[in-house]
């Protein structure tokens, strides 16, 4: 089941969902929108290595926006900084960003309970399109879970992610035994 705009309001209400800032504008029917923050990153290299510590190249978003160029594999953050301690967060385009032509994620929509962090975006587009820091970028869904954490993300002592920060992060998959 996924979380009603009311409800959402209620969990945040119990410190079961965080959203630094919030906005009650943001709130949609059952989602959360969220934004582009100012850092966007590109991989040093044209070819990535999983075995490897692939680095990036962080750089802000100009006040006069940047052109994104297909066949490059952008990173992106929220601006939104996001706590989720009972429920499951999926973050998906928000349609007017898909008819733009820009995806957001390759394929790391979901969250875990207990993902304390900004989103990590992977973008890429279409065509040539100029984005701006701050735009509306995805919303946040909230789906309820069934069944007992063992393990919350925040808490598990391989997770990859929890560091908090302002800027996209690379993969980590060099990190993983294989």
């Amino acid at each position: 089941m996924i979380l009603s705009d009311k409800r959402i309001l209620e969990e945040i209400e119990k410190g079961n969902i965080i959203i630094e800032p919030f906005k009650r504008e943001c709130l949609g029917t059952n989602s959360y929108d969220v934004h582009l923050g100012k850092y966007l990153a590109t991989y040093r290299s044209r070819v990535l290595d999983a075995k490897l510590h692939n680095e990036i190249d962080s750089f802000e978003i100009p006040k006069e926006g940047y052109v994104l160029q297909p066949g490059v594999l952008y990173l992106g953050v929220t601006t939104e900084y996001t706590e989720t301690h009972k429920h499951v967060p999926f973050l998906e385009g928000k349609s007017s960003t898909g008819r733009l032509g820009i995806d957001i994620h390759a394929t790391a929509g979901k969250g875990d309970v207990g993902f304390c962090n900004t989103w990590t975006l992977e973008i890429s587009v279409a065509q040539p399109v100029r984005i701006y820091a701050g735009m509306p970028i995805g919303q946040l869904i909230y789906f309820v879970v069934e069944g007992e954490i063992e393990t919350l993300y925040n808490t598990k002592e391989n997770a990859k992610y929890s560091n908090p920060t302002t800027r996209p992060v690379e993969s980590m998959m060099w990190k993983n035994k294989f």
